[in-house]
């Protein structure tokens, strides 16, 4: 299974009396000169994602926060499938929250997210491939978690998370950027955010081995002082209220 998208419902509202989102009804707010626009969704794991790059680099920016579940008519324009993120440039419309960051590294080249050195490049773009198949057992897990037990879960996370890990020891350092996060930290770090959602499902952590992912753990911690992350953060109250919206809506429709 893969995962996206969220929302509640009015023609502009505030999600679970937070952020503001533009629902079907509402007007197009005007751009701004001199920024680009983020299409997005205030709790959805992908959209955080290029909004974590572009506060990492200080890009000037706003942001349109789309009700996804009620959907503006004039949004299906930006985007004809009508999902987040999408990036307004002005004179492009760039979507996929990974296509956008490497856009933004791409366009906008200091502060630098990737190394220099295209064989390091190339590694941590491997690296980043390697996250889809952890989040496809996360959403699972939160959505159909009676299918297994907590210790069959254990099982099918601890492989994924082994490579994290692994990685981690290898290069030595806090963060898969070395001394300061780079574009592996910012395409992981939502699900980081939102890790504990699994203990809020279960009402209780998981039988993992005790200290087997330590330094996951410190890279968690580390990530939770970065800026861009604080910037970008909702807690962990608020991620469930929208996965239980989300789980409500995926009900539904079977």
């Amino acid at each position: 299974m893969t995962a996206r998208r969220l929302c509640s419902r009015t023609k502009t509202l505030l999600i679970n009396m937070s952020k503001l989102h533009l629902a079907a009804g509402s007007q197009q707010p005007p751009k701004v000169d001199g920024k680009l626009r983020l299409y997005s969704m205030e709790y959805c794991p992908y959209a955080q994602r290029p909004r974590l790059v572009l506060n990492a680099k200080n890009i000037p920016h706003d942001i349109v926060n789309i009700n996804l579940l009620d959907k503006p008519d004039w949004y299906f324009k930006i985007h004809p499938e009508g999902i987040v993120p999408a990036l307004d440039t002005g004179s492009e419309i760039v979507i996929e929250s990974l296509v956008i960051s490497d856009f933004l590294e791409e366009k906008y080249p200091k502060p630098a997210l990737y190394p220099a050195n295209p064989e390091a490049k190339k590694r941590d773009q491997e690296l980043i491939e390697k996250i889809d198949p952890l989040l496809s057992v996360f959403f699972l897990c939160l959505w159909k978690k009676d299918l297994k037990t907590p210790e069959e879960w254990v099982e099918e996370f601890v492989p994924h998370l082994e490579v994290f890990e692994s990685e981690l020891g290898s290069r030595g350092t806090p963060f898969f950027g070395g001394s300061k996060p780079g574009m592996v930290d910012y395409m992981l770090w939502p699900w980081g955010e939102r890790k504990d959602l699994i203990v809020v499902a279960f009402g209780k952590k998981l039988p993992c081995e005790k200290n087997k992912f330590t330094l996951l753990e410190k890279w968690y911690q580390a990530m939770l002082q970065d800026p861009p992350c604080k910037a970008t953060h909702n807690d962990i109250e608020q991620h469930w209220k929208v996965v239980q919206q989300k789980i409500k809506s995926l009900e539904s429709k079977l």
